[in-house]
């Protein structure tokens, strides 16, 4: 074959490849919306009021134990901590797993306000729908924020607070947004096709989930099939690119991302830290620590960003330890 031919061919190929790259967003949009429906929410749980939205919850433990409410991370929901929270339970402590809006099975706001200090209202909201005029809180990664705007906003309410791995931003230097990053969250279409190949994506759930953690085999086929599930849920692309919209563009201040604000905590405040965690790394809960009076840092050797799915069982052992009623105060 002459060179020219195989240098027509080379680059028809590489103008085919070009082509199916550029068409590969459009295609997990489409993929998307064929794969969300309109199902009805898990049986394990139930839909609370909670302000502006429902949200989706799964209750365990005694209905007269001190009630503790965990939030999850990015693209989690509570399907995720209940089996880890079933021993948590069984020592008296009423554990309320919280499907943080866009995420899970939770309605979403109207006006699309996923900010700290909204979700912080929701969770204070859902909590006097549980009839608790006081919870403790537990929040994990960027589920951190709302539980840590919660605490700061009402600390009065609160018992005890746990933050695993917490996502604060606080001290963040990042600049603004690049011009092609606000191109591509303010057009709906870009926006949505982005998250449909991205956060939405169930192709990319167990690589994504082994990303954050240092042990790989935590990563379990059980894991990543409860991870998926909510994708198929009614409007899950949309509401997750509303998310990103305001996460990366919203410029939010509260309190939750001051230093000094998490001085003023006074309850019993415990942090659960993987020292290879490399999406918050050690050094941050070492400087968290030193912010809050009298808390105490836990450090799991050998752990990365996701303590509660590494180390299951110390991490039970923790939250016994530290939020069971006859437990020591941490």
């Amino acid at each position: 074959m002459k060179k020219p031919a195989v240098a027509s061919r080379l680059l028809r190929a590489a103008g085919l490849g070009v082509l199916l790259l550029a068409a590969a967003p459009v295609v997990f949009r489409i993929a998307a919306a064929l794969r969300e429906t309109r199902t009805p929410v898990p049986p394990e749980g139930r839909l609370v009021a909670a302000g502006d939205v429902r949200l989706y919850v799964q209750e365990l433990g005694p209905a007269d134990g001190p009630i503790v409410l965990f939030t999850h991370g990015m693209g989690a929901w509570s399907g995720l901590w209940r089996p880890i929270l079933e021993p948590v339970a069984a020592a008296g402590i009423r554990c309320v797993a919280v499907d943080l809006p866009p995420f899970g099975f939770s309605e979403r706001p109207a006006n699309g306000d996923y900010s700290r200090a909204a979700q912080a209202v929701r969770l204070w909201a859902l909590a006097d729908s549980l009839g608790a005029r006081r919870a403790s809180l537990v929040g994990h990664s960027f589920g951190s924020g709302a539980v840590a705007e919660a605490a700061l906003a009402v600390p009065e309410r609160v018992d005890k607070l746990v933050l695993i791995a917490p996502a604060l931003g606080l001290d963040a230097a990042a600049g603004p947004p690049s011009p092609l990053a606000r191109a591509l969250l303010a057009w709906r279409p870009l926006r949505q096709m982005f998250v449909a190949s991205t956060l939405a994506n169930p192709l990319l759930v167990r690589r994504g989930l082994a990303g954050f953690m240092e042990r790989d085999e935590a990563a379990t086929p059980e894991r990543v099939a409860i991870l998926r599930r909510p994708q198929r849920a009614e409007g899950y692309v949309r509401g997750v690119g509303e998310w990103v919209r305001g996460f990366v563009l919203g410029g939010e201040v509260t309190p939750s991302f001051e230093r000094a604000a998490y001085a003023r905590l006074a309850m019993p405040v415990l942090l659960i830290w993987g020292d290879r965690d490399a999406t918050t790394p050690l050094a941050q809960g070492a400087a968290l620590n030193r912010s809050i009076p009298g808390s105490e840092l836990v450090v799991l050797p050998g752990i990365g960003h996701m303590p509660q799915l590494e180390e299951t069982v110390k991490v039970q052992e923790l939250l016994i330890r530290f939020l069971a009623p006859k437990g020591p105060a941490g």
